[in-house]
């Protein structure tokens, strides 16, 4: 079963394929995503690694974590299973009219 790690502090500069060739070398990598802003089309200087087995996801911890990659100092760790939000109101931008004058 392959074991989903999460890789903060990412440089801007670091892509998929980077952090794929990377955590190769702690064993086979199924998916490396480097998650990116849809309004900047920048990183978010984070993203997951999906490693092939435990063993060898343990082994990507213990590489990387407190390393440096594309000249910053990444964090690794076991990813988290995103926890539910409450959903979003409609409208945007608070709505309605506060503080228009009407004419």
């Amino acid at each position: 079963m392959a074991k989903k790690l999460y890789v903060g502090s990412l440089s801007y500069d670091t892509t998929d394929q980077s952090l794929k060739d990377a955590f190769s070398k702690a064993g086979a990598v199924e998916t490396a995503t480097v998650i990116i802003d849809r309004m900047s089309g920048r990183s978010k200087g984070f993203g997951f690694v999906e490693m092939a087995t435990d063993e060898e996801a343990k082994a990507a911890i213990e590489m990387w974590n407190g390393k440096e990659l594309d000249g910053r100092k990444v964090v690794v760790n076991e990813a988290k299973p995103m926890e539910p939000r409450a959903p979003r109101r409609e409208g945007g931008f608070g709505g309605g009219d506060r503080g228009r004058r009407s004419w």
